[in-house]
Formats: C-alpha cells, structure tokens, sequence
C-alpha cells in the first residue's frame, strides 16, 4: 500500500476491540504467546498489526470478504511475517 495505506492506529484500535471482544480467540492468544516470547505488548500488538493490515487491505482496496482463516494463519506465525516478503 502506499498513499492509501492504512492507518496503523486504525489497526491498533481494531486488535483493541479483538482483544476487548475475545474475538477471534486467536487475537488474545497470539499476545499472550508474543508476550510470554519476550515482546512488550506494544510490540506484540505492532505484530499483531503486520497480520490484519493484509486483510484489510483486502476488504478496503480490493473489496474481497474479510479471510478470518488467514489472518488467524497470519497471528499463529508470529513473530515471523513470511507473507510481508
């Protein structure tokens, strides 16, 4: 993305209410596991970022349904971010 990227605290405030919510459970997984590895929370929610941004890339610029699949995919990978290569 470039001009129209995504605004990161758009994204923090989202995995906020993930958290909030419990939902996908994955979301509050993903930063105990992040956390228990070492990883301030905010740098496991910076991580948690570089998973959802692809998603809503795809739901904003592409119009495709949001991959629930995919982004839990993306959330049990970190912190490595294979798909950002």
């Amino acid at each position: 993305m470039d001009d129209a990227q995504l605004d990161q605290s758009l994204l923090f405030e989202v995995i906020e209410n993930q958290l909030a919510d419990r939902y996908p459970k994955e979301t509050t997984e993903a930063l105990m596991r992040l956390q228990l590895t070492g990883h301030s929370r905010e740098e496991a929610i910076e991580l948690m970022a570089c998973a959802l941004a692809p998603e809503m890339e795809a739901v904003i610029e592409r119009k495709e349904a949001f991959n629930l699949s995919r982004y839990c995919q993306h959330l049990a990978m970190l912190p490595d971010t294979p798909w950002l290569e």
